[in-house]
Formats: structure tokens, C-alpha cells, sequence
């Protein structure tokens, strides 16, 4: 599944779930020029860190005013304690104050730098860069750092990746282990280690761990290996990655920039893990769903390739899903009502094997028809967006396909083309496990009011090679859809 995930009907449907297409961008601002590195909310305010810059969001217009400079690169980690905002850039680090409205670095001379920051009790607390030391600030005052205000995570010799607040307790993630921390009170230094909270899953990536769920979720590594994703169970970690998720993960080399966020949205809530690098820098996105603790992929799409999902960061803010992107400074928010990514295609894909596992005894078959059911009569009444930016790139490669021409002359809008009022979807198939594929049928699914059409394919041929055949249906039309399966007519040769 590629942006599309399943939606479970507990009671009373026709069956017990269906695919729906994840949510579009609905683009609201661009501060900056990007990536946008973090976005964080407080005191009724946005706040993002675009390229090397510091910016707040008028909370009406979302007209961005920029309020300083920001070092470094890659994403930032923030914090706040109700007047100060703290932000991490992996060394260097920052203070917005909201009462003063001053932005400065922090320039006390005991400031190590700092990877990753969180809030605790009144401190900030934070990880300095290369090292086991976890720091604190004053009380309430980022700006001030006590030279002995540190201590050491030496339950194992590695270095601290990054550190997160959750439930008033630190978690302390190493390359090979966690630890976790509490607030005593003590004098000296206020943070303590928990006994026995301690366990040997490491942190592949500091940007990867998030917290959704009452739960944390992290990216994992260990002395034996890594690429195998975590959720907080306990003071421990279950695996929540499958075997399949995890061999593509480990295929993408290097796995220390990937970044992970998460986000609620009509009862189900994601972790969002992206790998900038991967699939020869194309990257890739992978997407949790803890409702139905199933996967599915995000992805942009790029000269008609899947691309990672263009989005960085996540926040929370006027009850809207706020996200950054990672090439640009345009802020969106996840639309579901938006079937675009910000007027370009959003490709969905779904591909299934045509026989069900254990049902395949290797005898040649005929596939008759194949339908599928979905909601149909869903085209737009005008051409929907992104239709310019498609049909000039398919004009400029000259792919213009015979079914495309056809598809752009019969549906409405200006000069008598659009792209939604006629939504086709596209099926192939694959008859040697996914090495080669068929040519592309299209089928409508429906002018807009048009409830009765039938997403049907005829005379789809015999099974051959492997005698395996997969099918794959996919869309880049933006109108909504909902499949709730398929029905295959087929018969098995005699010879």
C-alpha cells in the first residue's frame, strides 16, 4: 500500500474494512526557503525553523515574521518552559523569549551544545554532542548553565544519541542502550537513574524517536545489528517493525539522518519514519499505523517515480495537523479532503497477489475479469488541482499515451481537458513476481453523480512463467477513494 492505509468498520459494513487515501497538503504559509527543520507551538503561537532562520506565524494569516538566525542543518529538536523556547541544533542552541521578545544564542560559557532538548519540572534538560553527559539549565532559565549541573549515562560506554521527556521521566538513548531518569530533587543535581530501568535497544537515529500514543517510538539498534523499530513497552521495547519492513530499512545504508514524527487524525495515529538517502537519495517513507499496528508507505511523486513523503516535522496547532517540508519553506496542513500534495500528483497504489497465500498449486489459469469494488461517482465537477503541472510535464517528455489523450479530450473544464471529472484508475499485472509488468488498462471510476459505474476488467490472458500472477490498481487523479476489495473470475487450464 502506497498512501493508502485501512480504515476498520467494527459493525455493519458491507465488509470489515476498506482502503482509504491518506491525507493531502494544503499548503498555508512558506517562510523561508527551507527544509523546514522544526515547527513548535506555544502560547498561542507557531514557531519554525526554516533554512538558517528563526520564524513566528501570525495565528490568523500565517504570514511568517522572521526573528533571527538559526546554525547548523538537518532537524532541530525544541522545547519549551511557558516563557522561553529552547532551541537545539545539534551544538549550537537558542532562546526565544515570549515575554521579552528577545531571540539570542546561548553564549554561557559552561554551554557544551546541545543535540536534543526536553522540559522536566522547570528545567531544560539536554544531551550534549559526542559525549554520555546529559545537562540541566537553571530554574525556569535557559540561558544559565552550572559547570557541575551534568551527569554521566555509564550504565554502558556509549555515547548518548538523544534524550526525550515523557510522563516527568528522562529517557536516555545510546547507540546500544536506554536509561531512564527522574527528577529526585536533589540538590546538587536534580536527576537520578531509575533502578532496573535499564534495557540494551539502542537508537539508530536521533531524529527518529517521537512520542504518540502515551507511548514512545523509536528507530532501534543495538551490538548486533539495527533496523528494526520500537515502541515503548514498559521500561522496555516491543518490536513493531515486520520482517519485510525491516529488510527494505536495512537495505538504505546509513540510517542515522532518518526522522521520524508522529500525528493523530480520525482516530488512528501514525509514526511517520522517513529516510532522506535512501533508494539512491530518492529516499524512502515508511508509516505505522498504532489503530490497526499496520504499515503502508508515504511517498511524493517525481517524474512520475515515488519519491519519500515531502514533509519533515509535525505540530499540532488550532486543531489542524501543521507539517514543514523538507525541500522547501512551505508549512501545510494533512488535509483529508485534499487528494493533492500541494496541487502536485498524489500517486496511491495498491498491489495484492492473486491468489491467496496457500491457495497456489502451480497449474496455469485463466484470468477471466476482475472488478473491483470501490465507491465510484466521485469526479470532480472542474479540473482538479495539480491538472497544468501534469499535463505540461507529460506534453514536455512527450509520453502522451493514446489512453491519456483520450482521458484529457473527454473530460470537462477549460478548452475542454481536465484531470478528476472522468478519475481513471490504472490496473497491471505481473505474472513473474513483480520483475516485469503488463501494459496499463484503464477504467473509470465514475463521472461526478455516477454511483452505478462498474470498475470491471475482461480477458486479462493466462498465467505463464511462475504461474503466480500479482495485480496492482493505482490513481493520480485527485478525487477521494475507497476500496473495499476485488473479485477475481478465473479458471484453472488443463494443461
Amino acid at each position: 500500500m502506497v498512501n493508502l492505509y485501512p480504515e476498520a468498520i467494527p459493525e455493519g459494513g458491507k465488509e470489515a474494512a476498506f482502503l482509504q487515501r491518506c491525507p493531502g497538503l494544503r499548503k498555508i504559509a512558506t517562510a523561508g526557503i527551507g527544509p523546514v527543520r522544526g515547527l513548535w507551538a506555544f502560547k498561542d503561537q507557531l514557531y519554525a525553523v526554516s533554512g538558517n532562520k528563526f520564524y513566528q506565524l501570525d495565528n490568523i494569516t500565517y504570514v511568517p515574521t522572521e526573528l533571527g538566525s538559526v546554525g547548523g542543518a538537518g532537524p532541530v529538536s525544541m522545547a519549551d518552559n511557558g516563557t522561553q523556547l529552547f532551541i537545539a541544533a545539534n551544538g549550537s542552541s537558542y532562546i526565544w523569549n515570549s515575554s521579552t521578545k528577545v531571540f539570542k544564542p546561548i553564549t554561557d560559557p559552561d554551554f557544551p551544545g546541545a543535540v536534543t532538548v526536553g522540559f522536566i519540572d522547570g528545567y531544560f534538560v539536554f544531551n550534549e554532542p559526542n559525549s554520555q553527559k546529559l545537562w540541566v539549565t537553571s530554574l525556569y532559565d535557559g540561558d544559565a548553565i552550572d559547570p557541575l549541573d551534568f551527569a554521566s549515562a555509564e550504565g554502558n560506554p556509549d555515547n548518548i544519541v538523544a534524550l526525550i521527556v515523557d510522563h516527568r521521566e528522562v529517557w536516555v538513548f545510546g547507540t546500544n542502550t536506554v536509561e531512564v531518569w527522574y527528577d529526585s530533587g536533589a540538590a546538587d543535581f536534580p536527576l537520578q537513574r531509575i533502578q532496573g530501568a535499564f534495557n540494551e535497544i539502542g537508537l539508530a537515529a536521533a531524529f527518529s524517536l517521537a512520542k504518540m500514543d502515551n507511548r514512545l517510538f523509536w528507530l532501534g539498534a543495538d551490538a548486533r545489528g539495527h533496523g528494526m523499530v520500537y515502541v515503548a513497552n514498559g521500561y522496555t521495547g516491543r518490536r513493531i517493525s515486520t520482517h519485510a519492513v525491516e529488510w527494505q530499512i536495512q537495505s538504505y545504508g546509513d540510517l542515522t539522518g532518518a526522522i521520524g514524527y508522529t500525528y493523530q487524525q480520525d482516530g488512528h495515529s501514525f509514526y511517520m519514519l522517513t529516510f532522506p538517502t535512501a533508494n539512491g537519495g530518492k529516499g524512502a517513507t515508511w508509516c505505522y499505523d498504532a489503530a490497526t499496528e499496520m504499515w503502508h508507505e508515504r511517498a511524493g511523486l517525481v517524474n512520475f517515480e515515488f519519491t519519500r513523503h515531502q514533509t519533515n516535522c509535525q505540530q499540532y496547532f488550532q486543531d489542524q495537523n501543521i507539517v514543514g517540508d523538507a525541500y522547501n519553506g512551505n508549512i501545510y496542513v494533512f488535509d483529508t479532503d485534499v487528494y493533492s500534495d500541494n496541487t502536485q500528483s498524489q500517486k496511491w497504489l495498491r498491489s495484492w497477489r492473486a491468489l491467496p497465500t496457500g491457495q497456489n498449486d502451480l497449474t496455469r489459469s485463466a484470468h477471466h475479469a476482475l472488478q473491483l469494488d470501490c465507491e465510484t461517482g466521485v469526479g470532480l465537477t472542474a479540473p482538479g488541482p495539480g491538472f497544468v503541472n501534469i499535463l505540461a510535464t507529460e506534453i514536455l517528455e512527450d509520453i502522451l499515451t493514446e489512453d491519456l489523450v483520450n482521458t484529457l479530450l473527454l473530460s470537462e473544464g477549460p478548452e475542454g481537458l481536465g484531470i478528476g471529472t472522468d478519475p481513471q484508475i490504472m490496473l497491471r499485472w505481473s505474472d513473474d513476481g513483480g520483475h516485469t509488468w503488463s501494459n496499463e488498462h484503464w477504467r473509470s471510476l465514475g463521472r461526478r453523480g455516477e454511483y452505478g459505474t462498474r470498475v470491471y476488467w475482461q480477458r486479462l490472458g493466462m498465467t505463464v512463467k511462475l504461474r503466480d500472477r500479482v495485480y496492482e490498481v493505482s490513481m493520480t487523479d485527485p478525487v477521494k477513494i475507497a476500496i473495499l476489495g476485488a473479485e477475481l473470475h478465473s479458471s484453472r487450464s488443463a494443461s
